[in-house]
């Protein structure tokens, strides 16, 4: 893994996201190295190196606060194009240095993460009036996701954390997605009762974005996903399955774009 130590001229870009104003990036490149991770796409990056390093962007928490003194108030989704709380955070600790600065002007904030790291930053957490956590869970099944996304936490460890957040009151949420290529629709009761079970107030739900390389990366990790990644009517029956068990349960289920 190569880290690299760098300066950044600006911390809060616009976003395009739905519900965010500005996407907050304390990092380039992502040690959780998803297999179909569509971030390379987005910046440009050989997917080969994708996993391999990080840039660290040591001064963000000053450019962050320079910039919240001038700029419009707004929703800042931590992050979108790498995950904040990935390994390298517990050294470097730019997720909760940026935390600290956006309570400083009551910023809302919407964390989005795989790891049970953001339960690190609970005293913060706690103390901000509107801020919600997202755990990005595509599957319950542990042994695939060891093979799609080899350094993240395990299924439980984001549950557990959720329900930790969710427990203090709050706002707790799951990203479903991308949906496995495995699971099923008779799989789909089971996990939205997990979901709620360990605190999840909504979920949202995406598909597997097969952008260029995407999908060969993902056959050649695992073949078994090569004949239903090619089922593109899967996705239609799990989303109705998904919108119909969630509003027998009573939980808010939205489609990510």
């Amino acid at each position: 893994m190569k880290i690299r130590e760098v300066k950044c001229k600006t911390a809060l870009s616009k976003s395009n996201l739905p519900g965010l104003d500005y996407s907050l990036n304390p990092y380039r490149g992502c040690q959780h190295a998803c297999v179909y991770c569509y971030v390379p796409n987005v910046l440009r990056i050989e997917r080969k190196s994708w996993g391999s390093f990080v840039d660290v962007k040591t001064n963000i928490p000053n450019v962050l606060s320079n910039e919240l003194r001038t700029k419009k108030p707004g929703v800042v989704g931590i992050s979108t194009v790498t995950d904040p709380y990935q390994p390298i955070e517990k050294k470097y600790k730019l997720t909760r240095f940026c935390l600290e600065q956006l309570l400083r002007y009551s910023s809302p904030v919407h964390i989005q993460t795989k790891s049970d790291l953001v339960i690190r930053d609970i005293d913060i957490i706690s103390k901000f009036s509107n801020i919600e956590v997202m755990f990005s869970i595509g599957t319950l099944n542990d042994s695939e996701i060891k093979r799609m996304e080899p350094y993240t936490s395990s299924v439980q460890r984001r549950l557990d954390a959720m329900k930790e957040i969710s427990d203090i009151g709050i706002k707790t949420s799951v990203f479903f997605g991308p949906i496995y290529p495995s699971v099923k629709t008779i799989d789909i009761s089971t996990i939205i009762d997990n979901f709620i079970q360990f605190g999840a107030k909504e979920i949202m739900i995406d598909k597997l974005n097969l952008k260029p390389g995407i999908k060969d990366n993902i056959i050649e990790v695992f073949p078994p996903y090569k004949k239903l990644i090619e089922n593109v009517t899967y996705h239609e029956k799990l989303f109705d399955e998904i919108m119909n068990v969630c509003k027998e349960k009573r939980v808010k289920a939205v489609l990510a774009f």
